[in-house]
């Protein structure tokens, strides 16, 4: 019996970043969907209920910090993993993020080696 497919929901605004992380995580063999506005981001993940959401920071609508609050004090997401992205990769930044209850945190550009890393170390997943 083969194991389901893990399910990565992507939250980015920017077209580009997301095509580029749709492509590297459709080749990794994830089931993944996307998401570009921040202000439906938090029914999308009740609704899919991913392995792992891929967070932009700064989104219109609603500021990935306001979304990864809200999947953390939401019991029925306990056991989905955040990790969040930003082009601001400062330690404030990154602490912030881990302090709300992100799982992981990112710095654009980031090297796509870095992000498979880091997606698998969520996601507990052998290379």
């Amino acid at each position: 019996m083969t194991p389901a497919k893990r399910r990565i929901l992507v939250v980015e605004d920017e077209d580009n970043i997301a095509l580029a992380l749709e492509f590297v995580m459709t080749r990794e063999g994830y089931d993944q969907a996307r998401i570009a506005d921040g202000s439906s981001a938090l029914a999308r993940i009740r609704e899919l209920h991913p392995d792992l959401v891929l967070l932009d920071v700064m989104l219109p609508g609603a500021s990935g910090y306001e979304i990864c609050q809200g999947v953390r004090l939401d019991p029925g997401l306990a056991d989905v993993k955040i990790l969040m992205m930003t082009a601001r990769g400062s330690a404030i930044e990154r602490r912030k993020g881990l302090e709300i209850g992100a799982d992981g945190f990112i710095s654009k550009p980031f090297e796509l080696n870095e992000l498979r890393a880091e997606v698998r170390r969520l996601l507990q997943v052998r290379a």
